[in-house]
This record gives structure tokens, C-alpha cells and sequence, in this order.
């Protein structure tokens, strides 16, 4: 088979792909945080069983079991009503046509009624209870989105570094629409064939066990043949969901960075990292296929098999069997009943293998510890009110897997007090920042807020009293006031418009098109960087928490917002503890303390006097600063 022509096939779908479509799968990538999911992607590495992926996908979705139960009913009523076909007919054919007194009317006529009726009751029980199967099947899995969402919202930063967004859009949409089509079909399917089968089985028993002998040797070499193939057609599937989520990664770094794609004339390359990657999907696929095709026959070849043996001792043995007309037609119906069960097994295997697989990963970003527990009831304590101080005990992090990026800092913030931190690239002061706001917990030492130990505090308490301004200022795709009103659900509009007036930004506000009611795009992209930066500064200062953190909040406005924000700083901080990650010294300047940060370690704290009197690390950045300054007005620290 020859291979399609991926390069045509990117350039059509970006002719093709509709800004909605764009929009979507970018709203998609936007939607997650980057955390790092431990998924075995090595093809050459065995996958779990089915059974125990079943077994643990049940476990993390109870409402299933729930389900299970519906569906067994269902299974029953649906194969009972097709089991009365084949009765009647032998029943109309012994008692009703092919009697002693000829044929009889009354009874045929009777017997085909009460079928009727029979099979037109069993069809609406079966449609009520595959409704409400699916219903709660529907909220299976409903309930398994929220999980993953909310399990990857809980991770800390130590698992936000290797990020793999597409991968976890795979996670979230594809994988469990999978599982979806699975339990809409092919569980379903499962749970009637297999009850149709033993129900089936039982009824040829009731007519003829040796006939009944006859049909199960004919189809006996389905199962190893089955069992065979579904290992190798499983570690298949699991190789397609790795590959879909490479594509997917691949495709919203594509779209996401189609500006810096377009600046350095990176077209080329995009194009061949994503051709290989829809190359790897197509091979994967074609490999799962493989096997899908050799099972397909299955079913008719085994089938017919059945049949022919059938028919051949039926002529043969059957008068010495006791097998009269009507049992002999109303077997070869009850074999042909087991003719659909066993020509779906191929489709319904394919689709349960692609479930699994994909079950798994979706297991697999559940299997990721959360490594910052929430606090017990019993130990919660809350945060005071107000400016909160902050102290650091020994305080050491690393990120999973790698070398201390912290190394015993230990410092203590008075509350009220205004913290610059500085330090080159790499430093650690982000890090220690967000350690402040219980994003990660340290792997040794204490980081204390209004002398509490953060791991006693809850969730919901942090983030009434503690506030992060993060570097990049991220915008829902609605108004400036919904985006502002974030940091306070309960907050008026005037409460938000007084946020940027105690910023010195009303001025500003009032030169954009429809002020409050202005949208920003899909993460601000409406807006400048240093707008951005602007809102989410007004969403903090709106939480009024006791303990404010800025991460570079400052870097990307020009100098003139730069001023003015300096200047309603110093308002904000007033009555509140705040720490910047200085990415201009001019914070520094302005601030009542310094940490300066170097290797991970805090070196020196102190004023900016001070530290640029004593000839260290600080003095060396402030020198390096000025001298950039006079040549380059905007420029910063690296």
C-alpha cells in the first residue's frame, strides 16, 4: 500500500480548517496546564492486560457498575425476545402445520399473536433499558472528565515542567470519546451477545445435546485464534493513542506558534515534524488494522461451518436423535442467531482494544501522585486576615527526577513588608515564589504564611489570602471586567472600576473602545503583552488577599505604564505583604527588601542601598542594569 502524501494532506486541511475548527483545538490546548504524565510511549514495552485495566477503569468509575446492572437486565429481556423466533417456529411448525389432523389454524394463528405481541413488549423494555444505561454511562464518564481535570489542576509544578499539552488533549477528548463510542456499542454488544450466546446455548441443549456438541466443536477454534490476536491487536491500539497524542501536541504547537512560525520562516520545518507526526498515526493505524482484518472472516467462515455440520448430521442422525422438522428448522435458526455474535466479535473486539488503550492512558494521568496533599479536617488551620509574614525554614525543592534548584534558603518577611526578588535566569527565585503559593511543597524545610506551615492551610483559604500575578498575565476569552472580577466573584462593577483607579490605569481604561465591556480575544490576544500584564494586575489587586506575589508582573509594560504602576504599587502594597520577582531593578529600588538569588541559593537580603553599597551580587546585577539602561531604556535583567 502505497503511503498518502501527508505534506498535501497538511496543506489541505489548513485550506479547508475553518477558523472555528482553529479556535477549538486551540481553546483545547489553552484549557490544560502543562504537567508531566508518566506514560510508557515505548512500543516495545507490554501494555497492562485487558482484564486489569477493566478491572481498574470500573474501580475509578462507579456510576458503571450501576450501569452494568441496567445492562445485564437489558441483555436478558433483547435475547429472550429473539430467542421466541426460533421457539415458534418449531412450536407452529410441530403443533400447527405438520401434524397428524393437518393443519391447524386456531393454533398457528394464536402462536403468531401472541409472538407478535411478545417481541413488540420485549423491544420497548429493551429500549427503556438501554436508555437508561446509557444515561448512566453518560454520567460515567462525564464524572471521569471532571476527575482528570481536577487531578491535573492538583499537580504541582514539579510535574508542570516536561509538558505534553497535546498529549493531555488526547487524554481528555479522544481518549475518552473512545471510551464513550465503547460503552454507547461495544459494551453493550459484550453484555448482549455474550447473554444471547449462553441463552441460546441453553435452548439448543433443551432440543439437542448432540447437535448442541455438533456447533461447539464447529466454532471451538475461534477462541484461541481470537485470544491470539488480541494481545498483539492490543499493544496496536495502545501504539495508536500514543501516536494520536504526539499528532495532537504537534498540531496545537503548530497553530499555537503560527506567529513565530511565520517570523523566522520555520514553515519547512513545521511541515516535516508534522507529516511525520500524521505519518506515525497513519502507521500505527495500519498496523491496528491488520489485525482487524484478520479477524473480520471470523465470524462467517466459523459460521457457516456451523451450518453446514449441522445440516449434514441433522440428515444423517437426526431421525435417531429424536429430531423431528420443526426442532431441526428451529435449530438452524438458533445457529443462526449465533452467526451475528460471532461475525460482530471482530468489530467489537477492534473497538474494545481501542477503548483499553485508551483507558489506559486515561489511567495513566490518574496514576500521576499528587504530591501536594490537601491538609486534613481535623489539622486545617486558616490565614489571618491582613498582611500576612512569611518565613522560609531550610527550605529545599527539586523537581521530580532532578537536581535541588533550592538549596537551604531560609529568610523570614515581615507582614506588610514590600520583597523584590532578584537573580539571574535560573536562579530560583520563580521557584521559590510559587512555593509560596503552595503550588509545590518544598522536599525538605518549612515555608511558614502568618506563622502557619502552608501544608496545614486549606486550599479554598490560600487562595482567599494568597494571590499570584503570574509572568505571562493569562486572559479568558471574555470582557476586561469578567477577566478582573475573577479575583472576587462577589465583586460590582464599581468594585472593578475602583481597582484601576487605585492603579492609576482609569486613564488607560477609558482609551479603550468599550472600557469595561472591552473583550480581550483568546488569552488576551486582543490586547497587547503589556495590557495583559495590566488586567491581571487589577484582577489582584480586586482579591485584596493578605500575601500578593507578582512574577515579573512589570517585564513587558512600557515605561511610562511602568511609572504609573510603580506609583500604585506603592498603594497596593500598603496593608499588605508583597513579594515581586524583579525582572527591572527599578522594582528593586522601590522595595523595602531584597533577596538575591544566585545557583538556588538566597545570598544576600538587604536594602537596595545597601546590597548596592556592598560590593556583592546585587551590586554586580545593579552596575550591569545602569549600563544597560543608558544605552537601552527598556532593557532588563536576562
Amino acid at each position: 500500500m502505497t503511503p498518502p502524501d501527508h505534506g498535501a494532506a497538511i496543506d489541505a486541511m489548513a485550506d479547508t480548517a475553518g477558523p472555528q475548527a482553529v479556535d477549538e483545538l486551540v481553546g483545547l490546548e489553552h484549557s490544560l496546564i502543562s504537567v508531566r504524565v508518566a506514560l510508557d510511549d515505548d512500543e516495545d514495552v507490554p501494555p497492562e492486560g485487558a482484564v486489569k485495566i477493566l478491572r481498574r477503569g470500573l474501580a475509578a468509575s462507579p456510576e458503571l457498575r450501576v450501569g452494568l446492572r441496567v445492562s445485564l437486565a437489558f441483555a436478558f429481556i433483547t435475547a429472550i425476545g429473539r430467542l421466541i423466533v426460533p421457539v415458534l417456529i418449531q412450536l407452529i411448525l410441530d403443533h400447527g402445520i405438520v401434524t397428524k389432523a393437518g393443519f391447524d389454524a386456531r393454533f398457528t394463528y394464536t402462536a403468531c399473536t401472541i409472538g407478535a405481541l411478545a417481541i413488540i413488549a420485549f423491544t420497548a423494555m429493551s429500549r427503556i433499558t438501554y436508555m437508561r444505561f446509557i444515561r448512566a454511562a453518560e454520567a460515567a464518564l462525564a464524572n471521569l472528565r471532571v476527575r482528570v481535570f481536577s487531578h491535573i489542576h492538583r499537580l504541582s509544578i514539579a510535574e508542570h515542567t516536561d509538558a505534553r499539552k497535546g498529549v493531555l488533549v488526547s487524554r481528555v477528548t479522544s481518549d475518552i470519546e473512545t471510551l464513550a463510542r465503547f460503552v454507547q456499542w461495544g459494551a453493550m454488544s459484550w453484555i448482549l451477545n455474550g447473554t444471547l450466546v449462553i441463552l441460546t446455548i441453553m435452548v439448543m441443549l433443551a432440543y439437542s445435546w448432540q447437535l448442541t456438541i455438533v456447533v461447539l466443536v464447529a466454532y471451538s477454534p475461534v477462541v484461541p485464534i481470537l485470544r491470539a490476536l488480541q494481545r498483539r491487536q492490543l499493544a496496536a491500539y495502545d501504539l495508536t493513542r500514543t501516536r494520536t497524542g504526539e499528532l495532537l501536541t504537534e498540531l496545537s504547537e503548530t497553530v499555537g506558534g503560527a506567529a513565530v512560525i511565520r517570523a523566522y520562516a520555520l514553515e519547512g520545518r513545521s511541515r516535516g515534524r508534522l507529516a511525520a507526526s500524521i505519518d506515525g498515526v497513519y502507521r500505527a493505524h495500519l498496523k491496528a488494522a491488520k489485525f482487524f482484518a484478520m479477524m473480520f472472516p471470523l465470524g462467517d467462515f466459523f459460521g457457516a461451518v456451523a451450518i453446514a455440520a449441522v445440516t449434514i448430521a441433522t440428515a444423517f442422525w437426526g431421525h435417531g436423535w429424536g429430531i423431528d422438522v420443526g426442532k431441526a428448522v428451529a435449530f438452524l435458526f438458533l445457529v443462526n442467531l449465533l452467526l451475528n455474535p460471532v461475525a460482530e466479535l471482530s468489530e467489537i473486539l477492534d473497538q474494545t482494544q481501542t477503548a483499553i488503550a485508551g483507558w489506559r492512558k486515561v489511567l495513566a494521568v490518574l496514576d500521576v501522585p499528587i504530591e501536594v496533599p490537601e491538609p486534613p479536617d481535623d489539622v486545617a488551620r486558616p490565614l489571618p486576615h491582613g498582611a500576612l509574614e512569611v518565613a522560609a525554614h531550610h527550605v529545599e525543592f527539586a523537581y521530580r527526577g532532578g537536581d535541588r534548584v533550592l538549596h537551604d534558603v531560609s529568610v523570614t518577611i515581615p507582614a506588610g513588608t514590600h520583597v523584590a526578588i532578584v537573580g539571574e535566569t535560573g536562579s530560583g527565585k520563580t521557584t521559590f515564589a510559587k512555593l509560596l503559593c503552595r503550588l509545590a511543597d518544598p522536599v525538605s524545610g518549612t515555608v511558614a504564611i502568618g506563622g502557619i506551615d502552608l501544608r496545614s492551610v486549606p486550599a479554598a483559604d490560600r487562595r482567599r489570602a494568597i494571590r499570584l500575578v503570574p509572568q505571562d498575565g493569562f486572559l479568558f476569552d471574555t470582557t476586561i471586567l469578567d477577566n478582573v472580577r475573577l479575583g472576587r466573584d462577589d465583586a460590582t462593577d464599581d468594585d472593578v472600576l475602583a481597582a484601576f483607579v487605585d492603579l492609576g490605569l482609569d486613564g488607560w481604561l477609558a482609551r479603550l473602545p468599550d472600557g469595561l465591556q472591552t473583550r480581550v480575544g483568546e488569552r488576551g490576544d486582543l490586547l497587547s503583552v503589556g495590557e495583559r500584564q495590566l488586567v491581571a494586575l487589577a484582577r489582584a489587586r480586586l482579591a485584596d488577599g493578605g500575601l500578593l506575589v507578582l512574577d515579573e508582573a512589570t517585564s513587558a509594560v512600557d515605561p511610562e505604564t511602568e511609572r504609573a504602576l510603580s506609583t500604585a504599587m506603592a498603594r497596593v502594597s500598603a496593608g499588605r505583604t508583597t513579594v515581586s520577582i524583579a525582572h527591572r531593578l527599578s522594582t528593586a529600588e522601590a522595595a523595602d527588601l531584597v533577596l538575591v538569588f544566585a545557583d538556588g541559593r538566597l545570598v544576600e537580603q538587604g536594602t537596595h542601598v545597601e546590597l548596592a553599597a556592598a560590593g556583592g551580587a546585587y551590586a554586580g546585577l545593579y552596575a550591569s542594569w545602569v549600563g544597560n539602561t543608558r544605552t537601552t531604556p527598556q532593557a532588563g535583567l536576562a
